[in-house]
């Protein structure tokens, strides 16, 4: 018998490359491109998708946000790109900056992403039906964790919509049909 865990962790691992396939195209040079009506950016993007899935994740795993990805504050330009992102520059409400140098490359954003993915997968699988059903605080709400867990995901196809978007602006071309 397939638990509600295994089936909201499946959930996440699909939603993975359902994501990924819209980062076709970014680059180094265009991971901090902003558009009119579009101010979410790709680099800005995965920071902020990661970190909502860490927070999440750390309430089932009891586990930090891991500082190999993240550090306090908001991430200045440093001359090179940083290896972290800053909690506050990519946190809910966040204004995301035009600035690339304020934020990790391409490559270790996608990096960061996937732990994220992977770690909230591996936390929601080995959930109890007790933390699913345990009421959690998320902004002015109280939801279950089940729902929570489902949340994230359309946050994350919520996202990447924008990306879509992005990339037309940018011309960056179709990535289905």
């Amino acid at each position: 018998m397939t638990t509600r865990s295994e089936i909201l962790a499946r959930m996440i691992g699909a939603s993975v490359p359902l994501t990924t396939r819209y980062f076709a195209g970014f680059t180094d040079a265009n991971r901090a491109a902003q558009l009119p009506g579009l101010p979410n950016h790709f680099a800005w993007t995965l920071g902020h998708c990661s970190l909502t899935m860490h927070r999440l994740a750390e309430r089932l795993d009891g586990r930090a946000l891991p500082e190999s990805d993240f550090q306090p504050g908001v991430q200045r330009a440093e001359g090179s790109a940083p290896m972290r992102f800053g909690t506050e520059g990519v946190a809910f409400n966040s204004v995301p900056s035009g600035d690339a140098g304020a934020y990790p490359t391409v490559a270790r954003c996608i990096e960061v992403f996937e732990g994220a993915c992977a770690r909230l997968g591996a936390a929601v699988r080995g959930a109890t039906d007790q933390q699913l059903d345990a009421m959690q605080p998320w902004g002015a709400a109280q939801l279950p964790m089940a729902d929570l867990i489902l949340r994230i995901t359309l946050h994350n196809a919520m996202h990447s919509g924008q990306l879509v978007d992005l990339r037309r602006g940018l011309g960056l071309g179709r990535v289905i049909g």
